[in-house]
């Protein structure tokens, strides 16, 4: 499989990486200093591509990706408020798109007992819900996507109705806490506590190859449909 790399920094380098082990060839690395080459021409060179930048400038990316005919995956947060522009020209274009917050397998389980759990306590008043996520110096938005999802899920359950980055919150809003610390690629947990005790669910990840890795994953799946995925479909196949 042929890919294309849409930022070539950290992950993309991460990415690269796993992507040859598996026997496939990077056509193209993209990054600040090449930005001119991304066109539809060159995209046309690729079988898929793998999108990983900046909220600013994920869109248009994306968009073109789309607009090309080329099944793009995307892990850039921080750019949800166009997500359905994009969705709904995927539509329009019989495109393929999978957008998700974080590729990590681990993480994506960690989603699944997110749900499960938030149900078994949507109406256990005693125990109040925060969710805190600790990433690395570099990262732009704040909260994290994968802090987001899982607010989301807990949202979804009734157990909260909407999420806060402040310090105070209401009864019905979730806060997260989102901390910037070093080169740490990414921690997240979610606890319900009580006067009594504590309930947690933490993901740690020890270094980007987690991530890399579901975002090949996530590329070999896509090649050849078409449609909008999510990591779920991924790992559910």
């Amino acid at each position: 499989m042929k890919i294309a790399l849409i930022g070539y920094g950290r992950m993309g380098k991460a990415i690269e990486e796993i992507a040859l082990k598996r026997g496939h060839v990077i056509v193209m690395k993209i990054n600040s200093a090449n930005a001119h080459t991304l066109t539809k021409e060159n995209l046309r060179h690729a079988d898929v591509a793998i999108e990983f930048t900046k909220p600013e400038t994920a869109y248009e990316h994306v968009r073109l990706c789309i607009e090309t005919g080329l099944p793009v995956v995307c892990g850039t947060t921080g750019w949800l408020s166009r997500m359905e522009e994009v969705k709904q020209l995927c539509k329009e274009t019989n495109g393929s798109f999978l957008y998700a917050s974080n590729f990590s397998v681990g993480v994506n389980i960690l989603f699944e007992l997110n749900n499960r759990l938030a149900a078994l306590m949507k109406d256990r008043d005693d125990y109040e819900v925060s969710i805190e996520e600790t990433h690395h110096i570099h990262k732009k938005d704040a909260p994290s996507g994968t802090a987001i999802t899982l607010a989301e899920g807990i949202i979804a359950s009734g157990k909260k109705e909407s999420y806060s980055t402040n310090a105070m919150v209401s009864p019905e809003s979730l806060q997260i806490t989102s901390i910037r610390e070093g080169e740490v690629p990414g921690t997240h947990i979610v606890q319900y506590r009580s006067e009594n005790d504590l309930i947690a669910l933490k993901h740690e990840a020890f270094n980007r190859k987690g991530f890399a890795s579901g975002a090949v994953l996530a590329a070999e799946f896509i090649h050849n449909k078409k449609g909008i995925f999510s990591m779920k479909d991924v790992l559910h196949t």
